[in-house]
């Protein structure tokens, strides 16, 4: 176990949380956690570096960066893994499809991560036409270059996510370090009217979203599916559903008429559900013989 400044938090789950670190933190949602050989996953949230394990029905977690008691830890535990969510509900509306049925079964451990609206939103414009591992590594980049560091664990060390506000100081040239393409002018563009309050991300969460995702398209480069990412990972908008490549087949051979209506207002937990069940078993998008 990771030694943490102060005692580790250890909260109870529930069979009706069904909370999974693997489906949840490897199912392409966030780019900061990663695997370690002792079963734990050291990720960066905010400031903190954070290390969190399953354990016989608990959840472990322990803050490497700083000294947290379990009152502050706690209610950031629950709030970002969004641990106060009724998914059992959730899992029964996607009962009402046999599909949805087996994909909520064999992935209904995926909770929907509360990410901050920024990290969001710019990850998801990095993430255009990329695979997860090219994906970790322009955030990784990104955060080494313009982040804050926290702290260095074993020679790694680990940064903060970079403001809007130190990304609009920046030119093209400047993020060459990221190498992150076509993709430096949209980050740009983003963080420009994001620092400047032209967009204001924490409003976003309070109206519709459609009109949401309007405003999101209005940055360069952003269009439904990186707005649609954005508001469902950054901004808890359960009702969006962003389609790869991956959930664009599954959409077109097993839903071609869209998910079933009363799917509708979970449709992005429903998605996350497919999204890992299609990639564990592409066989099930196969043409019948």
């Amino acid at each position: 176990m990771l030694q943490t400044i102060s005692k580790p938090t250890e909260l109870v789950l529930p069979d009706t949380e069904r909370l999974s670190l693997a489906q949840t933190l490897d199912c392409g949602q966030s780019f900061r956690w990663t695997f370690q050989n002792d079963g734990t996953w050291i990720g960066v949230v905010g400031k903190r570096v954070l290390w969190v394990k399953e354990e016989k029905g608990k959840l472990l977690a322990g803050c490497l960066s700083r000294a947290e008691t379990d009152g502050e830890m706690e209610p950031f535990l629950r709030e970002y893994f969004d641990l106060d969510t009724d998914y059992q509900k959730i899992q029964r509306l996607c009962g009402s499809n046999p599909v949805l049925k087996e994909a909520a079964a064999f992935a209904g451990g995926i909770h929907i991560l509360r990410q901050e609206p920024w990290e969001a939103l710019c990850t998801f414009i990095l993430s255009q036409n990329n695979n997860i591992k090219r994906i970790t590594g322009l955030v990784e980049r990104l955060c080494e270059n313009f982040g804050e560091p926290i702290l260095t664990i074993d020679g790694r060390k680990y940064f903060s996510f970079p403001t809007a506000e130190v990304l609009a100081s920046q030119t093209e040239e400047g993020l060459a370090p990221v190498r992150c393409g076509f993709r430096a002018k949209y980050v740009l563009d983003a963080a420009k009217k994001v620092s400047s309050g032209k967009i204001d991300l924490d409003a976003l969460r309070e109206i519709p979203t459609q009109e949401a995702m309007d405003i999101l398209m209005g940055i360069k480069g952003v269009g439904p599916k990186v707005a649609q990412c954005a508001l469902l990972f950054g901004m808890h908008k359960l009702d969006c559903l962003p389609r790869d490549v991956w959930i664009g087949r599954a959409m077109d051979r097993l839903f071609p008429e869209g998910f079933p209506q009363e799917v509708l207002p979970i449709a992005g937990v429903a998605q996350q559900y497919l999204f890992h069940y299609v990639r564990c078993y592409p066989e099930i998008l196969e043409d019948e013989k």
